[in-house]
């Protein structure tokens, strides 16, 4: 067996039966699902118990139709939502309405109440006055209940039929059909594609950082202990590269496969109904030529660090750039031949995850596939043969770091 797969294999075993491995493998995707699910699910829901509100109309005309509506919302067991209180009164100035609404709003005798009045225009203006401004179920429900009140409210006005108007006035939605090459056409899911490319950069950003920084740290704890001297005089550093190079990359693919399979079995067929499977092979294309480049690049500057403090600071910036298409993935989503979205797909580190993002939402023509898998495989040839002997030198230098001059030299070396 040739050395490189001998240290390839060293590496993968030794780093999968370590403590950190086993309990990154499953706490990070739990990690990720408490963070993506838990914030949405806490915000749909809602407090299964009837509000106390008040209402002070100073229009006159929507207290009765107003308090009908609301008190005939309920929820799923046909407990009321709202129990609405009339808080105006007769001969009370509204102001002064107001200021007694707002004391038994703070004391937390009622949870908040509306306040009704006219613009210059004789339009009404609606407030809901509360403790909190954050409660958007409560304020759609208000929002909602008021304009469907007054609209019927209006079309009686004008001897019109409710339900006439209603069925003319109803929400038609526009269906989006993607358009793509001889004359195809396929209905889109924004959602679905979105997420299917949202879920390939996290994945793509994690092996790279979690494959980088085991890869960093592995050189440092071979050069503290002086074992690195012990491997190079056995094989030659080019075999070491590659070994684990072959080995952290494995490690780390294996770790997104035990993901996926998680996945799969926690989600199921609902899985299915989330992820976009149109351009799945270029899309793995991509995520490969991303992760070996990086890899590269994290091996030829890895091998200049010395201390655990320095593999830190690396993993950080390097980590700042693969964050880059995560921050700009929305607006590329909703416009996909942005002038920053081109640029950014033929720049080699941003090139994976935007081409990932335009391939699921547009047709991306098959010349800048080719153009910019030609600059991603030249990137990672040019990267491994400046790492390979920024390695060589790099693996046997202690002390301090070297500089960029330093770096310049080594790179001129045969």
């Amino acid at each position: 067996m040739k050395k490189f797969l001998v240290i390839a294999k060293w590496e993968f075993l030794e780093k999968l039966r370590t403590k950190a491995f086993i309990i990154s493998l499953f706490v990070t995707p739990l990690i990720l699902f408490l963070f993506s699910y838990l914030p949405g699910k806490l915000a749909n829901e809602e407090d299964q118990t009837t509000k106390p509100i008040g209402l002070i109309d100073s229009t006159g005309q929507y207290t009765i139709p107003l308090t009908e509506k609301l008190s005939s919302l309920s929820f799923g067991n046909n407990q009321p939502r709202y129990l609405v209180l009339n808080l105006a009164k007769k001969d009370i100035p509204y102001e002064q309405l107001k200021s007694d609404a707002n004391e038994k709003v703070l004391a937390k005798k009622i949870d908040g109440y509306i306040y009704i009045k006219y613009d210059s225009l004789a339009k009404p203006v609606i407030e809901y006055r509360s403790r909190s401004v954050g409660n958007f179920h409560d304020l759609d429900m208000l929002e909602a209940t008021f304009n469907e009140m007054y609209r019927q409210t209006e079309f009686r006005k004008y001897n019109l039929d409710p339900a006439l108007v209603s069925n003319i006035t109803k929400k038609i939605e526009i269906k989006s059909i993607k358009v793509e090459e001889e004359g195809k056409e396929s209905k889109t899911d924004f959602y679905a594609k979105f997420m299917t490319s949202y879920i390939f950069i996290i994945l793509l950003m994690i092996t790279i950082i979690s494959s980088g920084g085991m890869l960093i740290r592995s050189l440092v704890e071979e050069k503290s202990n002086r074992l690195i001297e012990i491997l190079v005089s056995s094989c030659s550093a080019n075999d070491m590269l590659a070994g684990k190079v072959l080995g952290l990359s494995l490690l780390s693919l294996f770790q997104v496969a035990v993901w996926i399979v998680l996945a799969v079995g926690f989600a199921g067929a609902s899985l299915a109904t989330m992820i976009n499977l149109d351009s799945l092979l270029l899309v793995l294309v991509y995520f490969m030529l991303g992760f070996v480049l990086y890899t590269s690049l994290f091996v030829g500057l890895g091998s200049v660090v010395t201390t655990e403090q320095e593999a830190q600071m690396l993993t950080s910036y390097l980590s700042l750039v693969i964050l880059l298409p995560i921050i700009i993935a929305m607006p590329i989503m909703q416009n996909p031949d942005l002038l920053l979205a081109q640029i950014f797909s033929y720049f080699p580190l941003t090139s994976p995850a935007i081409m990932i993002l335009r391939l699921n939402n547009v047709a991306v023509p098959a010349i800048e596939i080719i153009i910019t898998v030609g600059i991603l495989i030249l990137s990672i040839y040019i990267t491994i043969l400046f790492s390979a002997k920024i390695f060589r030198i790099g693996i046997l230098s202690y002390g301090k770091r070297p500089g960029i001059k330093e770096i310049i030299s080594w790179l001129r070396k045969e």
